[in-house]
């Protein structure tokens, strides 16, 4: 016998028919799904809207056509090769930037900075913005400073006073705003402060083993190929360990950048998504338990199974499209305020407009993540039978998995892992996310289990009647438990994971301020400096806890391997930095207390030519160079090469604020190398620091000083700035599961009504109705967000462990607040969920089921 097909317009209609009454229900269950896509759509019409701002403004970004830069002032032949650049430009500047102390006479207040000395009309695309507007134009030839507002901010200075850098004293020409490529971020860690670049020398502060990186802008004519130009040049800058870049390159490292931001939040918000999908799933489920006699009417009247699961699918395919339409129009909306909740971080101005493919692209997202979840619930409808309409089943069947439902499963966890593998662009990682989601959500699905089968199985049955009807709720027929364990807790574990992390990193650099920590570190200390500059510490009541010798150095050759060997080859070649940095090493014949012996022994005394020279290295330099025990390098000090075997391996505490070194070299090597000084102390307080930065200032202006106390107040604001950044986004979570939470309760009101009618029937006060429901949400709140915040604390654990590398910490005050806050939330809506049984009589609430 054939089997009839149902027209599709039949089928639509039945679909319309059957959810006239239920639009409230069905629309609480797809705003699960809202914020998700919203969140979205916003992240992704940022994202174009970044793109295109990047592509546009990619010459204000660099400045200039062509930057060239590198870390010592040009021999003859690399000069050679610069005049014949400029001589193809149209313009050209030159650039000097260093780390120095400004003093404010007007103030006495003094600050590390990033000193930047300019010639010429750079930049040459945009402009330095100042207030007043002129002062970016006038100040090197009136011999003027630009001095970000931040430090002006700071020290209540103002155009017009006067700044002190070294030896040079300058009046201050504006106020700097914003400068090529920098953010708010830049600004706060490292202020600048413009000055000429023939005042320069007036500083006396470029000595020999300075740190200075020179920069060389220019802009040539557009007949000029720059590309090919820096593709001619490229390997005579290398061999002189300079590099160039142009805006191509700028814009290709910049679009890189935040295409890693916008991939991140993307997968925020798509945890959001997934959060809501959970939802989607559970909320059909308990939907579709209702109709369970509405299908078995259908089936008495001839439909097939697969009819009536058509129906319904249509219903959730439809009603998924009008949310995903609603979920992108709040993300049209949402997306106009992340380049203000970005603005720190952008180093560009972003503008406004809406991206209709990201809007598409949430569309069908969300119809098919409706799809998907929806499906899984959806498959039981087949196997309803018609005998339902005659017997209620109150212990209901297992599902069975065939192949559909398998299917399914299978289409659900690649699409979690082709959207991550979209966001991340690594086959590994987006494999370690699924699992991560997957791990998560059983986790969470078994906790619920066990919960409900130990509360039936072990809790006492003498306890008060109360309790046992609220606790026997958490496993009764359509009881929400797993369900709430699974959204509640899902959401509550990414919050606490957040806030649990930060609170790690905070405490890592709240380090500083115990007791004999050090938290004031001076450099650039000249050899003849040295006793002075000790005796004034002493003299402001402040102990000399380390004196570093440092000298400047670099890598000649490795396994007898020369730099620029290394350079050249492609096969194995090794980081760039790791070859043409400048390292900067110290010696002694001891440990320091932020370092610990890994592997091998540290190196002795060198006491005659003779002796091999044995230099221990950081095991995180160890790693990037591929060095181990027994290799051989050659550094070259001051034009002397020195060769030396590694030893050992030390690994370092980075949290202790303390200079840490790539190379330890043993004593009676680099004494008589050129070299300066770094001394260690601690002060009282910002009174006590203020007063010997002054001081300091006034006899030393070479010497600079790094207070840690200022980089642990800045490193806090930026730590405040990129939470504030993620829990914008990881908001968008917690709402999702709050709506789930919601539609939950609410789509388990009616079982909910008949048995508190029930109750009241039997002669139960209102007052015992209520205590039952409070208890009942009570459990459920407490259970899940306990639950999520186990998961919070294995998570955190893990990034601490193996991605910040910190030792982990645990405050209980916040898990305790935000359980309350979860626990109290559930209550309150379960409350408000019941409070139409408990001020109606029974027999009216009856009336109105039956009817």
């Amino acid at each position: 016998m054939r089997r009839s097909r149902a027209p599709l317009r039949w089928l639509l209609t039945m679909a319309w028919r059957d959810s006239r009454q239920n639009w409230g229900r069905l629309f609480l269950f797809i705003s699960s799904i809202v914020l998700g896509i919203a969140a979205l759509v916003a992240i992704q019409s940022f994202g174009e809207n970044l793109r295109q701002d990047i592509e546009g403004q990619a010459r204000e970004i660099l400045g200039a056509d062509l930057s060239i830069t590198g870390r010592q002032k040009p021999d003859s032949s690399l000069q050679i090769l610069l005049d014949s650049i400029q001589n193809l430009s149209v313009a050209s500047a030159q650039e000097a930037s260093f780390a120095s102390m400004v003093y404010f006479p007007k103030t006495k207040g003094t600050r590390l900075i990033n000193v930047r000395a300019l010639a010429g009309p750079y930049p040459f695309y945009g402009q330095l913005e100042t207030r007043p507007l002129q002062a970016g134009k006038v100040f090197q030839a009136k011999s003027q400073a630009l001095v970000d507002q931040t430090l002006l901010l700071q020290f209540g200075a103002s155009p017009g006073d006067i700044i002190r850098i070294g030896e040079l004293e300058l009046p201050i020409a504006g106020r700097l705003l914003q400068a090529p490529g920098q953010n708010n971020i830049a600004a706060t860690v490292a202020p600048k402060v413009y000055i000429p670049m023939a005042d320069l020398p007036k500083t006396d502060l470029i000595k020999k083993g300075s740190r200075v990186i020179y920069y060389y802008f220019y802009q040539f004519p557009p007949k000029i190929d720059v590309e090919a130009l820096e593709k001619k040049i490229a390997s005579r800058l290398r061999k002189a360990d300079f590099s160039a870049t142009t805006v191509a390159e700028s814009k290709e490292r910049l679009g890189n950048a935040f295409e890693i931001l916008t991939r991140f939040l993307n997968l925020v918000a798509f945890i959001a998504l997934l959060l809501g999908c959970v939802g989607v799933g559970s909320s059909v489920q308990v939907y579709l338990k209702e109709k369970v006699r509405t299908v078995a009417v259908l089936r008495c009247l001839g439909a097939e199974g697969r009819q009536a699961f058509m129906i319904f699918l249509w219903q959730i395919l439809l009603i998924g499209f009008l949310g995903s339409v609603a979920g992108a129009g709040l993300g049209g909306v949402v997306q106009y305020f992340l380049p203000l909740v970005l603005a720190d971080f952008l180093p560009i101005k972003v503008s406004y407009a809406l991206s209709w493919s990201s809007i598409g692209l949430g569309i069908v997202l969300g119809t098919t993540v409706a799809l998907l979840f929806g499906l899984l619930p959806l498959l039981q409808i087949r196997r309803i039978s018609p005998l339902h309409t005659l017997r209620v089943s109150f212990e209901e069947k297992k599902p069975r998995l065939d192949f559909l439902s398998g299917l399914t499963y299978g289409l659900i966890l690649g699409f979690i892992y082709f959207f991550a593998y979209l966001q991340i662009r690594s086959a590994l990682e987006s494999l370690y996310f699924t699992g991560f989601m997957v791990f998560s959500l059983v986790l969470l699905w078994s906790l619920a289990r066990l919960l409900m089968w130990g509360v039936r199985r072990f809790f006492p049955r003498r306890a008060p009647f109360v309790w046992r009807q609220s606790l026997a709720n958490l496993y009764r027929p359509q009881n929400q438990t797993a369900i709430l364990i699974l959204t509640i807790g899902l959401g509550t574990g990414m919050i606490a994971t957040l806030n649990l992390v930060q609170d790690v990193l905070l405490g890592q650099v709240a380090l500083s301020e115990a007791e004999n920590q050090p938290n004031m570190v001076l450099f650039d200390i000249q050899p003849e400096q040295r006793p002075s500059v000790a005796a004034l510490v002493r003299q402001s009541g402040m102990p000399v806890q380390e004196e570093l010798p440092i000298v400047a150095m670099r890598l000649e050759s490795f396994r007898g391997k020369s730099r620029q060997a290394w350079l050249e080859d492609s096969l194995t070649a090794l980081p760039r930095d790791v070859l043409n940095r400048e390292y900067r090493v110290t010696y002694r014949d001891s440990l320091d207390s932020n370092e610990t012996l890994l592997e091998g022994a540290l190196g002795k005394r060198v006491k005659g030519p003779e002796d091999t020279i044995r230099v221990s290295v950081s095991s995180d330099h160890a790693r990037r160079m591929k060095a181990k025990i027994g290799d051989e390098v050659v550094f070259n000090v001051q034009g002397n090469r020195v060769r030396t075997i590694i030893s050992s391996v030390r690994k370092l505490d980075l949290t202790q604020f303390k200079p840490s070194f790539s190379f330890l070299f043993p004593a009676g090597v680099l004494e008589d190398a050129p070299q300066f000084f770094v001394l260690i102390t601690r002060t009282g307080g910002e009174a006590q620091s203020a007063r010997f930065q002054q001081a300091l200032i006034e006899q030393f202006p070479n010497v600079s000083v790094v207070d840690i106390s200022l980089i642990v107040q800045t490193t806090r604001e930026v730590l405040a700035k990129i939470s504030f950044v993620i829990q914008f986004m990881a908001g968008f979570s917690i709402l999702t599961g709050l709506l789930v939470l919601i539609g939950s309760v609410r789509l388990s009101k009616y079982q909910r009504v008949q048995e508190s009618v029930l109750l009241r029937t039997l002669g139960a006060r209102q007052r015992q109705v209520l205590w039952i429901n409070a208890l009942e949400y009570f459990f459920l709140g407490s259970l899940a967000s306990l639950t999520g915040l186990a998961l919070a604390v294995l998570a955190s654990w893990a990034w601490t462990e193996f991605v910040f590398q910190a030792d982990f910490s645990l405050r209980i005050g916040p898990l305790l607040a935000m359980f309350g806050l979860i626990t109290g939330l559930t209550v309150l809506i379960g409350l408000f969920n019941s409070r139409s049984v408990l001020r109606r009589p029974p027999l009216e609430v009856l009336r109105r089921e039956v009817a």
